[in-house]
């Protein structure tokens, strides 16, 4: 026996509400790419005091054409441990410009090397579950035959069981099949990293997520599910035939059906999230003229510890010595 180490994740929150308090502030108003480079800019600049040698494996990369929080990027101050860092500032982007409820900002941390790197496969098909469902799924198994073995494993019907989807064309065919064994669904915008850590949330309603999301958000939602006891698998998804020649060439599997432990290796992963807006797990930002309320969940795989932060924040004092306007 030895006395609990460093919980990073207890740093790791400082970033998650720095970008949550920044992005807040364009919520509704429409501007997404102004709501991202907040985020962003106050993400990086309270990462960058994180005692962490990180390496950035997901982050804003090419797809927004990102000048910082890019894939490579190297993050905190230099000094031990070596860790890979996976961040979305704001998971959400449309959610926040619109005013809609659960956009987060969001970080895992785990050892170096441990993450999966998606290469060229932007998508991957999923399916996560919480702890009492957590060995009875498969993702290469029938809609019907997870509902049917998660509601079991719950003790109760399938019509009890609650389904998060994205709300996409591309599942029209999964929605008609949960529809058909009576389950329920809960639709969703933007956001399956929320969706997903909601099946493993006690009060979220959510029992399951079920779809095609993104790869990076697959490999975030990982290392929450690892800390909170559930399970995610996935497959990856080529969108064209581009991407699946790119995929085989550096050595993908397509086949592979990626576990937890695929998805970030080993048992010291870190997490931390903050809302945004209003949601089913967590509260968004909130403001009176005292200052800033956030709500955060905070999360360690290696303890299984997971925390619910309530937090205030006094903006008056933060403006006195933050490199972050929160104005």
């Amino acid at each position: 026996m030895s006395a609990p180490d460093r919980n990073l994740a207890m740093e790791l929150v400082r970033v998650t509400e720095a970008a949550a308090l920044a992005a807040s502030r364009w919520v509704g108003r429409g501007d997404k790419n102004g709501a991202d480079g907040a985020a962003v800019d106050a993400m990086r600049t309270v990462l960058s005091t994180v005692q962490m040698d990180g390496i950035v494996v997901i982050g804003e990369g090419e797809k927004d054409e990102a000048p910082m929080l890019y894939n490579g990027e190297r993050i905190g101050d230099g000094t031990p441990p070596e860790t890979d860092i996976a961040v979305d500032p704001i998971d959400g982007t449309t959610l926040t410009s619109l005013g809609l409820g659960n956009a987060i900002a969001v970080i895992a941390v785990a050892e170096r090397g441990s993450m999966f790197n998606p290469g060229p496969c932007v998508y991957m098909e999923k399916i996560a579950v919480g702890p009492e469902c957590k060995g009875v799924i498969d993702v290469t198994a029938s809609i019907t035959e997870n509902l049917q073995a998660v509601a079991k494993a719950k003790g109760e019907s399938v019509r009890d069981v609650t389904a998060v989807i994205l709300d996409r064309d591309r599942h029209d065919d999964l929605i008609a099949e949960v529809r058909e064994t009576g389950a329920r669904i809960r639709l969703i915008r933007d956001g399956d990293i929320i969706g997903a850590v909601s099946t493993a949330w006690r009060d979220s309603g959510a029992d399951i997520l079920f779809g095609i999301g993104g790869t990076p958000e697959g490999v975030i939602a990982a290392c929450a599910l690892k800390a909170m006891g559930g399970e995610i698998q996935g497959r990856l998804w080529p969108r064209n035939d581009d991407e699946r020649r790119e995929a085989i060439a550096e050595g993908y599997d397509l086949d592979k059906v990626l576990t937890t432990d695929d998805l970030v290796q080993g048992d010291n992963a870190f997490f931390a999230v903050t809302g945004i807006t209003d949601g089913e797990v967590l509260k968004g930002v909130h403001y009176d003229r005292h200052g800033a309320s956030t709500q955060s969940l905070v999360m360690r795989s290696r303890s299984g510890t997971v925390r619910l932060v309530d937090a205030r924040h006094r903006l008056d004092k933060l403006a006195e010595f933050a490199d972050v306007s929160f104005a």
